[in-house]
């Protein structure tokens, strides 16, 4: 394998691999601080972070306000708290070794409160703060303020193009890398356009020529790419290193550190990651923020699929072959199907999914009792973790809503994540994964269950491996 060369990030020179930022505490200051021990860029996710107390204890998190704003606040607050929390745990974990990125997703809700609060208190502990999942335009201006570098997550040269035309020209020399995550690989949410194809995956590396292109045009032909999803071992990847067409090039690893001692995800959690087969990751669009995601074939997905294929289009008055009235909900309010649609829905009562729940888009889904109770449960215990959600349709606004009606295909993201991510629960909650998290199962590495410090996996990676 060709040499792996240093790059200057973050202004220190560090080993070109980062950790991949995943939130709701997966990511967090053990992990990170672990990896920029070992000489690379660790990051920790900043999204709902686990704050401790003066002991080093877990604080619970716990809503007691009575409307979605005050849980709002509160969340805001919890943020902030474990935020500050994870940057002290991963800057003492570091030896100030390396360097420690912060991440957060745009989309969030309230991202811009949350940076300022978590920035304003962690001067020489954070160096660096990662933004994806939407077009975070504030996102440089936020970090100069405190003196951090950005390093922004897009998909495309095109993403990118918008970001410094609109905002970044101004900032150019606190970039300090810019953030490839192919939406075809990469685990999470993902940032496929209305053109591409989620079926149709692209071969990455003309993408990044594109976006290194885009890049020089605004004077940034040394600023680095760092490339992640579907990276794996760096032997599959030497066309890169050296590339002129690619220029200073890093690797994030996003779902490798999962399998570390570090790790704080479960020890469930772990041996399920050994067991993944080709095709158990499943890109689907059932986020309530929209976008699509990926994540591991279970329970919690099949359920979602369920909803989906127990659905039907209704109009509120008879309309062409809409003519079949079916009653919906305790008070039995018609509604108007078709023939086909209303046999399909009557059929599917029999078997048990006896709740029909309407969808903003004029279908009704069918759920069981037990699963209509829950949804409506989660839909009014928001907390308002997103900036907008078709889950609840809670938006941070001034009237605190889309104006859309809920959507219960979705599901409340920040309940399943906490829950995952302090539990073993690993077939009944959401499990995000990247595409190439089967490969843990064929890995020689990984063999009898081995599972390595985050020093001896970067180790391993710096072979190629």
């Amino acid at each position: 394998m060709k040499l792996l060369n240093p790059l200057i990030i973050s202004g220190r020179e560090v080993l070109p691999l980062v950790e991949g930022g995943k939130g709701i505490s997966v990511s967090n200051g053990e992990s990170s601080g672990a990896w920029a021990a070992a000489g690379g860029v660790g990051t920790f996710s900043a999204v709902n972070a686990d704050a401790h107390d003066e002991n080093g204890n877990l604080l619970p998190v716990a809503y007691y306000g009575k409307t979605r704003r005050e849980r709002h606040e509160e969340l805001v607050k919890f943020s902030i708290q474990g935020g500050i929390t994870q940057a002290r745990i991963a800057h003492e974990r570091s030896n100030g070794l390396g360097r420690i990125h912060m991440n957060v997703l745009w989309e969030m809700g309230a991202v811009e409160p949350i940076l300022h609060g978590v920035l304003s208190e962690v001067k020489g502990l954070v160096h660096g703060v990662t933004c994806g999942a939407g077009m975070p335009f504030k996102l440089a201006e936020i970090c100069v303020h405190y003196g951090i570098f950005y390093y922004p997550i897009v998909s495309s040269a095109r993403a990118f193009r918008i970001l410094w035309k609109r905002a970044y020209n101004r900032f150019p020399e606190w970039l300090g890398g810019v953030v490839y995550e192919d939406p075809w690989l990469a685990g999470g949410h993902n940032g496929l356009s209305n053109s591409e194809d989620p079926l149709v995956p692209e071969d990455p590396l003309p993408r990044v020529i594109a976006l290194r292109a885009a890049m020089r045009e605004s004077g940034l032909a040394n600023t680095p790419i760092i490339m992640a999803g579907g990276v794996w071992n760096l032997s599959e990847w030497q066309d890169w290193l050296d590339n002129p067409d690619v220029g200073p090039i890093s690797f994030q690893f996003g779902t490798r550190p999962l399998l570390t001692q570090e790790s704080p995800i479960s020890s469930e959690w772990k041996q399920k990651l050994l067991t993944l087969k080709e095709g158990d990751i499943f890109l689907n669009r059932f986020s309530p923020t929209g976008f699509y995601s990926s994540a591991v074939r279970n329970d919690f997905l099949d359920e979602l699929e369920s909803r989906a294929r127990h659905q039907v289009a209704y109009s509120i008055a008879p309309v062409g072959e809409h003519s079949e009235p079916f009653g919906v909900g305790a008070r039995g309010r018609l509604v108007y199907l078709t023939h086909h649609d209303k046999e399909q829905a009557e059929n599917w009562v029999k078997q048990g999914f006896t709740e029909a729940m309407r969808t903003p888009d004029s279908t009704l889904i069918f759920v069981a009792p037990a699963i209509a109770n829950e949804i409506l449960k989660d839909q009014i215990n928001c907390m308002g973790c997103l900036s907008a959600c078709m889950f609840s349709n809670w938006a941070q606004n001034e009237e605190g809503t889309t104006g859309k009606k809920a959507d219960p295909r979705s599901y409340c993201i920040q309940k399943t994540l906490q829950e995952i991510s302090h539990s073993g629960d690993v077939n009944g909650q959401l499990m995000f994964a990247g595409h190439q998290a089967y490969r843990f199962a064929k890995d020689p590495y990984y063999a009898n269950g081995f599972v390595p410090t985050v020093k001896q996996l970067i180790e391993r990676l710096q072979t190629g491996q």
